[in-house]
């Protein structure tokens, strides 16, 4: 924008050119102007009115340096400019300059608010589960299955023994760090195996709860959704938060691409019903879908999940209900001839 001087030297300079044009006869005034001392202020108005452009004719005539400048302004921004306040000082012109900033932005930028940081609808990145992803299945208390279950990827039990891995017929490895089962595409981990099993469970334990944790703290944008009812719904990225139980009882969508993430916080327990599907769609992955529920986790009779489950109570998979994802319980997990299979890491 034109400094004050600047502007006054070329307001200045604009009179003396009008003068001279006008004594050089170099232009033709109308019979019907005002009398000669008047008139080389309607000469110099109507150079300036047209040098500056076609709307400066409509604006009011400049009676001094002060309104002269800012009628200068106006038509410098463009005709959006004319409908601002002039600028009378230093705070007006800094608005003046955000009103620049606007029009030079295009016509969409004049309904923006002001504020230049708009937070994220959608969570910005994936719960880091961190070992805890070396799992399939991680629990504190127990994990119990009954034949035939068929799980692809490692499980493990930690502070609990070996004994609270119950229905898999285990095989102990000749190390002793793991064992194996005919049910378990994978290795079985228990807090009494030789080391570093040990310390490594427990630096997995950790890390469940600490993913926990996080998973619980992201700001939720979209709360209390079908008051806890989800049926039916195709849901896109966000982060979702109800302060009571979450029903899903008719198959539910989560519609999204392969970046996206999904957080669902659950204050108290998760129920998917019989026969019901989770299904992913438009690329989708399930091990960007996550589940914290503060309460326990049942998943019905032939009824299939994706994603990730976070919980600090116990998890129940019904009989041949299937789960691409990962259960991480910080009590106990029962298999009921269920299938589950970990995703891509």
């Amino acid at each position: 924008m034109m400094s004050l001087d600047n502007k006054f030297r070329s307001g200045l300079a604009g009179l003396l050119l009008a003068t001279s044009a006008c004594s050089s006869g170099g232009m033709t005034r109308s019979d019907s102007s005002a009398d000669a001392d008047g008139g080389a202020q309607d000469v110099t108005s109507a150079m300036d009115a047209m040098d500056l452009g076609p709307d400066a004719r409509d604006a009011a005539p400049a009676q001094d340096g002060t309104s002269a400048m800012d009628a200068t302004d106006a038509m410098d921004l463009g005709p959006d400019a004319r409908d601002a306040a002039p600028a009378q000082d230093v705070m007006s012109a800094m608005d003046a300059a955000d009103a620049t900033d606007a029009m030079n932005l295009g016509p969409d930028a004049r309904d923006a608010a002001p504020a230049r940081d708009v937070p994220p609808s959608v969570p910005g990145s994936a719960v880091n589960l961190r070992s805890a992803g070396n799992f399939v299945i991680l629990a504190k208390t127990g994990i119990s299955s009954v034949p035939q279950s068929a799980i692809t990827g490692n499980i493990g039990v930690s502070p609990a023994a070996a004994t609270y891995l119950t229905g898999f017929s285990l095989t102990a490895d000749r190390t002793n760090e793991f064992s194996t089962s005919r049910q378990l595409t994978g290795r079985a981990y228990a807090s009494d195996y030789a080391v570093p099993t040990p310390a490594n469970l427990t630096a997995a334990v950790s890390d469940m709860e600490t993913a926990f944790t996080d998973a619980a703290g992201r700001a939720a944008s979209v709360t209390e959704l079908g008051a806890g009812n989800v049926g039916g719904m195709t849901l896109r990225p966000a982060v979702y938060a109800w302060g009571t139980g979450l029903l899903i009882p008719s198959n539910i969508t989560l519609n999204g691409s392969a970046t996206d993430v999904w957080i669902f916080q659950i204050a108290q327990n998760l129920t998917i019903s019989n026969g019901v599907r989770v299904v992913l769609s438009g690329g989708a992955v399930a091990q960007n879908v996550f589940w914290q529920v503060a309460g326990s986790v049942s998943i019905g009779t032939t009824a299939h999940c994706e994603g990730v489950i976070l919980t600090r109570t116990a998890v129940t998979m019904r009989t041949r209900s299937t789960l691409n994802g990962r259960i991480l319980a910080q009590t106990a997990v029962t298999i009921d001839g269920a299938t589950v299979v970990q995703p891509a890491r």
